[in-house]
Formats: C-alpha cells, sequence, structure tokens
C-alpha cells in the first residue's frame, strides 16, 4: 500500500492548503478567544415521524463548524461537546491536588466493556488501533517463516506492525484482496491462502478505502476450526456499528477512540480474550503492568489486559472515551447505525446514477456501512478530493490506496440529508467541469 501522507499534502499545492487551512477554520481569533461556556441539553426523545429534529439536536452538541461540511470521519471524528468538557473538567481536577486519576480507569473500563460486550479484564487502553495492532503482532510467538494473512487493503496502522515482524523476525505476510461482490468470496480468499505455516488471520472489520464491512463471524468460526488466532483492525467499526466482541469470537480486537466512537484524540482499545492472555508476551512494560515488591525479585504480570497499559497516563482522555460511549448509548447505538447507513444508501443510489462515476463501495448489503467511496474517470484523487473541497466545501478523504483513486465520504451523526443532496449536486456538478 502506498499512503504517504506528507507527499499527498505537497501535491495539494499551496492553494489547497490555503483551503484547508482557511481564515474560517483556523483564525487567530478562534485560537486565542475561549470558547462559550457549554450548557448540556438532554436529547429529545426519538420520533420517526421527525427525526431530523433529533438528528439537529445531535448535531448541536458538537463545536464543529458548518463550512466546510465535515464528511471524513473515517480518518478523525470530532467529540461533542460533552466528551470535551469531561476531559478538560478530569485534568482540572486532577491538577488541583497533582494526581495521575488511575484510580478512575477501572470504571472507564468496565464502561468500555459494557460496549464491547466484553468483560473488564479483557479490555486495555492503548493510544490508538494502531499501538493495539503492534501489541498483537509484536506479542504473538512467531518463528521465522510464519504466515500471516492480511487483506490488501489494510490500512499502514494494521499492516506497519505485520510487515515489521517480517523485517524483525522473518515471518511473512500473504494478501488477499477484498471480495466487493459476496461475504463468502472473502472467506474462500482467506482459505486460499492458509498453509500449515500459517499462525494469524488479521482484517480490517471494516475497510478504510471502500466501506466494505468484512464478514467477521465467518472468519472467526473458521479461524477457530483451524487453530489460528484472528485478530481484527476495528478502526472504522467501533462506533459506526455495534459490536459484541465476545459473540463475534474474534482472539483480540483493535480500534481508536478518535475516528466513529467520538473521543479524544490519543485514545484506544485493545480487546485480548482472557482465555488467549498469555498468548501475548508483553512487549511494553512499565508501572502498573503487574506487581514487584522489591528488587530483585519476581515480577508478576496483571492477570488482565491491562498489563499491556504502563506509566502514567492521561486520566481526562480515558475519562472523555468512557463519556463518548455514553453519549452514543443516550443516542442509540442501532439509531446511530442505521442513520449512517441510510445516508450512505442515499448517496450510494443517488451517485451511482452520474455518468463517469464509478461506485468502489460495495453493493452487496451485508458488505456495506456508512462509508461511499467513489471514483471520477476522468480525475485522479487528489484532483478529486480538491475539487470538492475548494469548489463546494466538502471535505472528503482522498483515496490512494492500492492505486484506487478514489474519494471517500462518510456519513455520521451530525450528518444530513441536506448536506447528503450537497454531495450529490457537487459530485453531478463535477462530471461537466472535471
Amino acid at each position: 500500500m502506498n499512503l504517504n501522507r506528507r507527499n499527498f499534502v505537497r501535491s495539494l499545492g499551496v492553494g489547497a492548503l490555503g483551503t484547508l487551512a482557511a481564515p474560517a477554520l483556523f483564525s487567530k481569533d478562534q485560537l486565542v478567544v475561549p470558547p462559550a461556556p457549554f450548557t448540556p441539553k438532554p436529547l429529545p426523545a426519538y420520533d420517526p415521524k421527525h427525526d431530523a429534529d433529533f438528528w439537529r439536536a445531535v448535531r448541536a452538541q458538537f463545536p464543529l463548524l458548518d463550512e466546510p461540511v465535515y464528511l471524513n470521519t473515517g480518518g478523525l471524528g470530532p467529540a461533542s461537546q460533552p466528551v470535551l468538557e469531561k476531559v478538560f473538567a478530569t485534568m482540572r481536577a486532577l491538577q488541583k491536588h497533582s494526581e495521575t486519576g488511575h484510580k478512575s480507569f477501572d470504571p472507564a473500563r468496565q464502561t468500555m466493556a459494557r460496549f464491547l460486550g466484553v468483560t473488564s479484564d479483557e479490555v486495555c487502553f492503548t493510544r490508538n488501533a494502531t499501538e493495539g495492532n503492534c501489541i498483537i503482532a509484536a506479542g504473538l510467538e512467531m518463528r521465522p517463516g510464519d504466515e500471516a494473512i492480511l487483506e490488501s487493503h489494510a490500512h499502514p496502522g494494521g499492516s506497519y506492525p505485520w510487515l515489521n515482524q517480517a523485517l524483525q523476525a522473518g515471518i511473512k505476510v500473504r494478501l488477499f484482496d477484498p471480495d466487493p461482490a459476496s461475504p463468502g468470496g472473502n472467506i474462500a480468499r482467506i482459505r486460499a491462502l492458509v498453509t500449515r505455516r500459517t499462525k494469524v488471520i488479521q482484517v480490517s472489520h471494516i475497510t478504510c478505502t471502500t466501506g466494505l464491512v468484512m464478514p467477521v463471524h465467518a472468519i472467526a468460526e473458521y479461524a477457530q476450526a483451524h487453530g489460528l488466532w484472528f485478530h481484527i483492525d476495528g478502526a472504522q467499526a467501533a462506533g459506526m456499528i455495534p459490536l459484541n466482541l465476545d459473540a463475534i469470537g474474534c482472539d483480540s480486537y483493535a480500534f481508536s477512540g478518535h475516528k466513529w466512537l467520538g473521543g479524544p484524540h490519543e485514545t484506544g482499545v485493545l480487546y485480548l480474550r482472557h482465555s488467549r492472555l498469555e498468548d501475548i508476551a508483553p512487549t511494553g512494560i512499565g508501572a502498573y503492568s503487574g506487581e514487584l515488591l522489591r528488587l530483585p525479585g519476581e515480577l508478576k504480570y496483571s492477570a488482565a489486559a491491562s498489563r499491556h497499559e504502563y506509566g502514567t497516563r492521561n486520566a481526562g482522555l480515558v475519562a472523555g472515551l468512557a463519556e463518548a460511549v455514553r453519549f452514543q448509548e443516550q443516542i442509540g447505538r442501532d439509531r446511530i447505525a442505521a442513520h449512517g447507513r441510510e445516508l450512505s444508501s442515499w448517496l450510494l443510489r443517488e451517485l451511482g446514477k452520474i455518468k463517469g462515476i464509478e461506485m468502489l463501495t460495495p453493493q452487496h448489503d451485508e458488505l456495506r456501512a456508512s462509508m461511499t467511496t467513489i471514483r471520477h474517470t476522468r480525475a485522479n484523487a487528489d484532483k478529486f478530493f480538491e475539487y470538492l473541497m475548494k469548489t463546494h466545501r466538502l471535505r472528503c478523504r482522498p483515496v490512494t490506496e492500492q492505486g484506487l483513486e478514489a474519494v471517500r465520504i462518510s456519513t455520521h451523526v451530525f450528518n444530513s440529508h441536506p448536506e447528503c443532496d450537497r454531495v450529490i449536486a457537487a459530485v453531478q456538478a463535477s462530471a461537466r467541469d472535471l
């Protein structure tokens, strides 16, 4: 995968960078003047006949600006005001007594465990999905020549940890292209790569490129039947769709808090099934990873996934992540998934009618959720992205991975039908202008 963000930004040129960093986004006044105090308002009861009122109330909880229209939750999700207030209030309170706040981790862990359908001793707080993926890739015992199977659309945060093990430990990474036609096709492509040296299968629960939803339950069944470790990079799934990780049957699952969940930056979670705890060697440890009464002596790891946490942490961020969970539960997890999918389905249907636009997101119902990826037949990803941003003030995401040359549109709780209508009109105009 070729995803060089530095080269991408450089390729945009001064004009596009000026658009991204326009005064409306980063004015000097906005950086200096503190925001007005936020008074939380309870969400109204959901009425399916007047659901636009409900979603406007949800949108009002976000400090996100109206312009440009933000359609890149798959890259970075904005935090709601309740989450930000929780972060700052926690940090201010701890600073009054110069305390770490580590005692607050356990309640946050219980909140997250409930959200994921697991037990609290299976939850490890990380900085992002990448760190969780690294813990599994570096901690799983593999010998030179052993194999890990990944999909070719894996994000660098999912693929690099295994490619690093190929360099450092001599393992082999084998890739399959996601099948956009059927869930069973993805199982077949994985099965075709399995050999006697295969030790692990990792997939993106939802790919960052086309928004393809992998059949993770079926993959878990296959992995269990063949004694293979099954790890899921859930960066695009947590907060977009409801999760019950115990029911999925995977051995481990990693995600970031700063995407669809709407948590603070530099937050994430690693789920590690308790029965597989001892199979992942801790590769980075310190205080809070275990117990040692005095030196010299024997270090005893914590009997939980939290053994992979160590040192002084920012308790405000963890508190904010737990608040993001509560905010999603207040909205309704099924309601969130349905809203994002409804908007995405509207885009999928209408954009598919436009001549010169190719739909890369799967049409199959089981293989799609809240992301829509389209390709312009006469413009590459950067040009298409820049046109939508500069001309129509739509903040999407260019998809250059694997030569796709497309643009990805993410639709989440703060997005609306009128915004999707703007996307449709802009893409129609691009068919004429580009």
